[in-house]
């Protein structure tokens, strides 16, 4: 059996742009991807929480260092600049490595830096 879990997550950023012109996605700064194990292409579930708004799509590499984070196409009709999402990427995980698996979290300040890395591991629960 697979289990659907976290991989990476960002955190409380705050969106730069809304771009309803460009071919949709998101595009994140590459050193925020990196640092959460995130890839270009990789497929994200987006939460707004100025508004409740919740979205998939998928990534682009941002320029480094930069702090982008614009959300693209008709995703752009859910989210504002100055706006607070979380982004998660999830991956399939055997069974066996559901206890041993470490999502990192990247906690973001409001210019889009990593504040903290969290490295979280489930707790077992015993039925």
């Amino acid at each position: 059996m697979f289990r659907t879990m976290m991989n990476g997550k960002i955190h409380r950023a705050t969106v730069t742009e809304a771009n309803l012109n460009y071919v949709g996605s998101v595009t994140i700064d590459e050193d925020i991807l990196d640092a959460v194990g995130i890839l270009p292409n990789e497929k994200v579930a987006i939460v707004n929480n100025n508004n409740g708004a919740r979205l998939e799509t998928y990534t682009i590499a941002g320029e480094r260092g930069s702090g982008v984070v614009c959300l693209n196409g008709a995703a752009a009709r859910l989210v504002q600049p100055g706006d607070i999402v979380i982004i998660i990427s999830y991956i399939m995980i055997a069974e066996e490595s559901v206890y041993s698996h470490k999502p990192k979290v990247a906690l973001m300040n409001e210019n889009n830096e990593i504040i903290e890395m969290i490295s979280h591991e489930p707790e077992a629960t015993v039925y």
